[in-house]
């Protein structure tokens, strides 16, 4: 079954929202509608629809001029074996000591690796993405130096990798929140999948606003795998929230805004003590003076 998008851009999160509503009264129905930001604290925002017939082109040129935006663009989307290309695009990845694997790979996992199974889902964190794999290679570093960690959170975890990652070199408690509820389920899944259900405590919380977060302070390692804005706002109680001498290892950022994302983050407390680059993506470590 063929399936059409139908794509513009607009500026202004609150006309996009109401663009995107818009859409979805248009003849023929269509079947998804996806408003997304494009880059971090832009406010260029992306706008789109899913159709499993080609959409009213005049009922489209029509709203792009009342909404004073370009015309949309309308493409059809070839037939994939959306399956195969998954399993095809995500091969294993390793982050030193760590093996990020799904399960039609399992056969592969190396004796002398710890495993850490992740099946593509509605959730980000594969170990594919540049931020992922900065953190669990910024993670293996420090495990490489000796240090070891009891108190550990994964803030915004996505599928739960790195959070995972944790609990697989010690014996005590993860947690592991984000603010998604289907982050969270998908999650869940992972760390069942993984035999860890028990050790990784997974929570829907926005930041740290989680009851079981606040009595588990503070913790001795912090992930935040997120973005640029949210990682500033959380940088007064990220501090509040670690330990002195505690370790936050953090991406989502672009390298351009690294520096800003250092500056909120020593002023709060913390000490850089390694900056790593993946492609497009830094990835930092601080530590809690």
């Amino acid at each position: 079954m063929p399936t059409f998008t139908a794509v513009t851009q607009i500026t202004g999160k609150s006309l996009a929202e109401a663009l995107g509503e818009q859409l979805e009264t248009l003849i023929p129905e269509p079947t998804g509608v996806g408003v997304f930001e494009v880059g971090d604290d832009s406010d260029l925002w992306e706008v789109g629809a899913y159709f499993s017939e080609y959409p009213d082109q005049i009922e489209l040129a029509l709203l792009a001029k009342a909404s004073g935006i370009a015309d949309f663009v309308i493409s059809e989307l070839p037939e994939t074996d959306w399956v195969a290309k998954v399993r095809r695009d995500l091969a294993p990845v390793e982050a030193g000591r760590f093996f990020v694997y799904g399960a039609h790979d399992a056969d592969k996992l190396p004796a002398d690796k710890i495993g850490l199974l992740i099946e593509a889902a509605m959730a980000f964190g594969t170990g594919h993405h540049g931020t992922t794999l900065g953190c669990l290679r910024a993670f293996d570093r420090l495990l490489s130096e000796g240090q070891t960690f009891e108190r550990v959170a994964d803030i915004g975890c996505g599928t739960a990798v790195l959070g995972m990652a944790a609990a697989k070199v010690s014996e005590h408690l993860v947690y592991a929140s984000d603010i998604d509820e289907v982050a969270v389920d998908v999650a869940q899944t992972n760390v069942d999948a993984n035999a860890l259900n028990g050790q990784v405590i997974c929570l829907e919380a926005a930041g740290f606003s989680h009851e079981v977060l606040a009595e588990n302070a503070p913790y001795d390692l912090i992930f935040a795998n997120i973005l640029k804005g949210p990682l500033i706002g959380l940088a007064p109680e990220m501090a509040a929230q670690i330990k002195t001498g505690g370790v936050a290892i953090l991406s989502g950022m672009l390298h351009a805004q690294a520096d800003d994302v250092i500056a909120v983050y020593t002023r709060n407390g913390f000490n850089l003590t390694q900056r790593d680059e993946i492609v497009d993506w830094t990835s930092l470590t601080l530590v809690r003076a």
